[in-house]
């Protein structure tokens, strides 16, 4: 593209956050960049101004400058056939499924999404199930590609408006699993701060309220148990979905997670024998609302294997975990 463009939304795409958009339509375009082109006024959305997090509606005009971004190009280099493999291998994952939806145990080191450099995702695995008329299962919410755990995915398009409703209003119940560095001081709490995305995309640091592009993100944190005091699981229930939520809170409270290479500084910390240096983080629960039938549907995924072992080294006991707590707030 060299020039302005404007396009509308279609229906499917109603509800869907800005950022998410330009990453359907325009997904070699990098998060720094698309963070640049809206925060300076350059991406319009009927005529106004508008943030990553905006929701976009049917028939809205979306204008869009200049991006260097070929999608005639991404697509040449997108595969086209849908490998036996994926299909499988999404199989393999699941946690919970009926007609409406799936839940999926996510393992880390596995994208949601593509993205520059990144050809293997769930997203893309998912075509594997689409029908004749081409009509796939659609992603409702994300993990981080290093976070391993629930993910729930629509199968049709009324279940993903609806759960993507529920995900919107708060109705969702998501619970954490993490091992950080350090023992909070307070066993139980609350972190209530503002993020935006810093410069270059890579991380999310914690703003003032009214800084551009503050989003307020709120997490419930309850210490679990504790290996003496260098090392401590936490339950984690964020209130708010934004992105490394609980990556730059448990970081901005001094207890980052540990083999995380954006918010630990590993250099001045030592690795305890036996433990991998990988992100420790898990989606152990989702509490959602069904989307045809009504009710909670309750899915919990187990600990993936560099946690498990982690947990086996520390003598950490997951059947003395109580599910209870996790309906508790602080």
């Amino acid at each position: 593209m060299s020039g302005i463009e404007t396009r509308t939304v279609t229906s499917d795409e109603a509800g869907m956050r800005l950022d998410r958009w330009f990453k359907s339509n325009f997904p070699g375009l990098g998060f720094g960049q698309l963070q640049k082109i809206v925060r300076t006024g350059q991406v319009r959305v009927d005529g106004g101004r508008a943030k990553t997090d905006t929701r976009v509606a049917a028939g809205q005009k979306i204008r869009i400058p200049p991006l260097g971004v070929d999608p005639r190009k991404v697509e040449k280099q997108a595969p086209k056939k849908i490998s036996d493999n994926d299909r499988a291998a999404i199989e393999a994952m699941i946690l919970y499924e009926d007609k409406d939806l799936m839940v999926l145990n996510k393992s880390a080191g596995l994208a949601v999404q593509g993205g520059s450099g990144t050809k293997r995702h769930i997203d893309g695995m998912l075509s594997a199930f689409a029908t004749k008329s081409g009509d796939k299962p659609r992603l409702v919410h994300r993990l981080d590609k290093d976070t391993a755990g629930c993910l729930v995915v629509a199968r049709s398009r009324k279940s993903a408006k609806a759960l993507t409703k529920a995900f919107r209003a708060r109705s969702a119940r998501k619970v954490y699993w993490a091992l950080v560095k350090g023992v909070p001081k307070q066993r139980q709490g609350k972190i209530s701060t503002y993020l935006a995305c810093e410069e270059h995309g890579e991380k999310m640091a914690i703003v003032h309220h009214g800084d551009e592009d503050a989003q307020h993100a709120m997490t419930f944190y309850s210490v679990v148990d504790n290996a003496g005091p260098n090392l401590s699981w936490l339950s984690l229930k964020p209130v708010t979905g934004r992105t490394h939520q609980l990556r730059a809170h448990t970081a901005h409270i001094g207890h980052p997670i540990i083999g995380d290479p954006k918010y630990f500084d590993i250099e001045n910390w030592e690795m305890p024998g036996g433990m991998q240096n990988k992100l420790h983080l898990l989606a152990r629960r989702i509490i959602i609302p069904h989307p045809t039938r009504g009710g909670k549907l309750d899915v919990t995924a187990p600990l993936p294997p560099h946690m498990q072992q982690s947990w086996n080294l520390l003598g950490f006991d997951t059947s003395d975990y109580d599910p209870e707590e996790d309906e508790e707030e602080v």
